[in-house]
């Protein structure tokens, strides 16, 4: 796919920076650019607008969204966000799917939320969730570090007695679980590469807790919990600055009807609701929500499924507070959280999801995407090696490098994700309803007394609603249709419609062997007034839709 720049390597914050600077500059009538929030560090968190503004304003267009980035170690989809981004830019003009995209509809995209988080994942060799901002800390315990000063926190094994693990006989590289009648040989415990921070009842080693445990996608305020049921929660509802900054985003942009939201991993494309069965759901939205999924399944070969359903092991004491759900559940959006990346599949061990798995399937599959690695990415696999630790004596420290085998793919195979998904996008964002004005007609009646009428439709997939959610909601708003240029007489100058069906709501099948088409959706509607003006008068017919953009239409008498 053409772009202009490069998608072998990830970027961090000054080339996100200075590529989606360019593209303002060089095609001011396509793109703009704001700058959402600063962070703590003083990175911008960039909000990214294209559409032809020679055809419209940005908000008088339907709106798609697409974020990257919520956790600061899931790069890949900021990745995939700059890469949609450059592929629609680049490809404006030329291509003429894209160009039709861009002139009917409105793209915006806030391709890194955390930069601050990802620039310290891309630039240290720490893991952290979303924010390197202390919350909630604890002393006492391993604390990570890349001890060795390869750039990389790997695993640690230390040998002990106590251990729950041993060296498999067959390869000792490979560590196994102890057995119950392991009573002699030589056993370890594993920890992460780090440095021990005393606490009390330290002869008892653990894993010390992660400082910087903020978790953006806990934050919003649809299902929100605090932190001893959700961890990472954050203080309250969007205390994040750079979460609220979505939120406010999204308000302030009426016209968004689908929204792509991006995370690592698992070869999955989620859709909501997150907090109840999707039984529970209206299954209209449902449908369409398994039907632009499969879009994605189509494009990126991830297995759709819903978040409740499937995603989420604990229904009772489920996690909640995040982004898709707050644009669904209180917004009536459709949208998707796309988990790129799936090294179990490609090991041959892909997840169980919504089943029951043998108590050693996860082993099986960890050793599965080692061999992977080895095999695909031997730069990221280091073997086991003998390290000086100043209170463990002798230790050993090896395996992969996780961040860009595990949770984001080497970088030899990052531009297949991308290229992918953006043919998912593109695709998603043609989904949105679409207004438009098919005939307007006048019938004289009388010198200087005429009826208009006008036939009024949805072109596009969705409702110029989105969901049913959105009417239960009463978020819904009508489409409103005006006729200026004479006196009205007859009718109201300005009509409301509630709501035009997209062809999502058409009833089709199979019935006794043929194809059938059983009910049109109620897509159109045809609305007419009588209007006092003089032959040679041009009458305009004015039909706007928060959700579907705006059509005009004129007809001279």
């Amino acid at each position: 796919m053409k772009t202009t720049f490069k998608y072998d390597h990830y970027y961090k914050y000054d080339e996100l920076k200075s590529n989606i600077e360019f593209f303002a500059e060089k095609y001011p009538d396509l793109v703009s650019c704001e700058v959402n929030c600063v962070t703590e560090e003083g990175r911008n968190q960039y909000a990214v607008t294209i559409t032809n503004k020679k055809t419209g304003d940005a908000l008088s267009k339907p709106g798609w969204y697409l974020d990257g980035n919520i956790h600061a170690g899931e790069v890949t989809s900021s990745m995939a966000a700059m890469h949609t981004m450059d592929y629609l830019i680049t490809n404006y003009g030329e291509d003429d799917t894209v160009t039709k995209l861009l002139d009917t509809t409105t793209v915006y995209i806030i391709p890194r939320v955390t930069p601050d988080g990802a620039e310290t994942y891309l630039s240290t060799p720490y893991m952290l969730r979303s924010a390197n901002r202390d919350y909630l800390p604890e002393e006492g315990g391993i604390k990570g570090e890349d001890l060795d000063d390869d750039g990389v926190m790997r695993m640690m094994r230390i040998k002990t007695p106590y251990g729950a693990w041993k060296k498999d006989a067959k390869d000792p590289s490979v560590m196994i679980k102890r057995d119950p009648s392991d009573t002699e040989g030589e056993f370890y415990d594993i920890y992460t590469e780090g440095v021990l921070e005393a606490f009390e009842g330290d002869e008892n080693l653990k894993t010390k807790k992660a400082s910087w445990g903020l978790d953006f996608n806990r934050n919003f305020p649809l299902g929100w919990w605090p932190d001893y049921r959700q961890p990472g929660a954050g203080k309250y509802p969007l205390s994040n600055p750079e979460c609220k900054a979505l939120a406010d985003f999204v308000l302030a942009h009426p016209n968004i009807g689908g929204a792509a939201i991006g995370h690592t991993s698992g070869g999955l494309l989620l859709y909501p609701p997150g907090t109840k069965a999707s039984k529970a759901a209206p299954s209209f939205d449902i449908k369409v929500m398994k039907e632009i999924a499969e879009m994605g399944k189509q494009e990126l070969g991830y297995k759709p499924m819903n978040i409740f359903d499937s995603f989420i092991h604990d229904q009772e004491s489920y996690d909640s507070g995040a982004f898709d759900d707050w644009c669904y559940q209180t917004q009536g959006i459709p949208c998707y959280t796309v988990e790129f990346w799936d090294v179990p599949t490609k090991a041959g061990k892909p997840h169980v999801w919504g089943g029951e798995e043998e108590p050693d399937a996860g082993l099986e599959r960890y050793y599965a995407c080692v061999k992977w690695v080895k095999e695909n990415a031997p730069q990221y696999y280091s073997d086991w090696k003998e390290y000086d630790h100043p209170a463990f004596g002798k230790v050993e420290i090896g395996g992969i490098n996780f961040k860009f085998t595990l949770q984001n793919p080497p970088e030899n195979f990052l531009c297949a994700e991308l290229e992918a998904d953006t043919k998912f996008n593109i695709r998603f964002a043609k989904a949105m309803p679409q207004l438009a004005i098919d005939s307007v007609n006048s019938e004289k009646i009388a010198d200087g007394v005429y009826k208009i009428t006008a036939l009024v439709g949805n072109h596009g997939y969705l409702p110029t609603n989105l969901t049913e959610e959105a009417k239960i909601l009463k978020v819904a708003k009508p489409v409103c249709v005006a006729v200026k240029g004479g006196e009205v007489i007859g009718g109201k100058a300005q009509e409301k419609i509630d709501a035009l069906a997209g062809y999502s709501q058409t009833a089709t099948g199979a019935f006794y062997g043929n194809i059938s088409t059983f009910a049109n959706a109620c897509a159109k509607k045809k609305l007419s007034w009588v209007i006092k003006a003089a032959e040679g008068t041009v009458i305009t017919i004015e039909a706007c839709s928060e959700k579907a953009g705006k059509a005009v239409k004129e007809i001279t008498l």
